[in-house]
C-alpha cells in the first residue's frame, strides 16, 4: 500500500500548494494596492480632521490628518489636491477622546484606557455618492502614568492605528 502523505502524490500536492501560496503572497504586495478604487477616480482631497471631542488633544488632529494624507498619496495612485473639483472629498471629525478605567486589581485601578473615535465622510463627486463610517480604537496604559504621560507615550500608536483603520475603510467596498 502506497503512503500518499510521503509519496510522489503528496510531494506534488505540497509543491503545488507552496507555488500557489508564493504566487498569492507576491500578488498581495501589488494587487491589493488600488484594487478598490474605481479607475475613473484620480484625485482626492483630505480635509483637516476637526476635533470636536469633549477633551481635546491639540496634537491629534493635525498629526492624524498629515499621516492619513501621506498614507493615501504613498499607497495609492491618487493625487492629493486642495481644489474643489476632486473626485473624492474626504472629511473627518474626532468625536470622542476619553479616559476610563480598564481594570481593577485589589480595589485599585490597575489599567486605564484612552478611547478615540473618528467619524469620516467620503463624498464621491463622480457619482454624487456619500459614505459615512466611524473608526474607534482603545489604548490601555498603566495606572501609574498620568493622562499626559499616557497621551505622549501612546501618540504614535494612536496615529498609526487610526490612520490604518481609516485608510482601510476608505479603500474597501467601492
Amino acid at each position: 500500500m502506497k503512503n500518499i502523505f510521503f509519496g510522489k502524490p503528496a510531494g506534488a500536492l505540497i509543491s503545488f500548494g507552496l507555488f500557489v501560496s508564493f504566487i498569492l503572497s507576491g500578488c498581495g504586495i501589488y494587487k491589493f494596492k488600488d484594487v478598490s478604487i474605481p479607475p475613473d477616480v484620480k484625485t482626492v482631497r483630505i480635509k483637516y480632521i476637526d476635533n470636536k471631542a469633549r477633551y481635546i488633544n491639540p496634537q491629534l488632529s493635525p498629526t492624524l490628518t498629515d499621516k492619513l494624507r501621506q498614507k493615501v498619496v504613498g499607497q495609492t495612485r491618487l493625487r492629493q489636491s486642495n481644489n474643489d473639483d476632486v473626485d473624492w472629498d474626504v472629511s473627518g471629525t474626532i468625536t470622542d477622546y476619553s479616559f476610563s478605567t480598564a481594570a481593577i486589581s485589589g480595589q485599585q485601578v490597575a489599567t486605564n484606557r484612552l478611547s478615540v473615535s473618528v467619524h469620516i465622510t467620503l463624498f464621491n463627486q463622480k457619482n454624487n455618492e456619500t459614505k459615512d463610517f466611524d473608526v474607534s480604537r482603545s489604548f490601555d496604559f498603566r495606572s501609574d502614568q498620568s493622562f499626559q504621560q499616557a497621551e505622549a507615550s501612546l501618540m504614535d500608536e494612536m496615529i498609526k492605528s487610526l490612520s490604518d483603520d481609516i485608510f482601510n475603510k476608505l479603500f474597501s467596498n467601492w
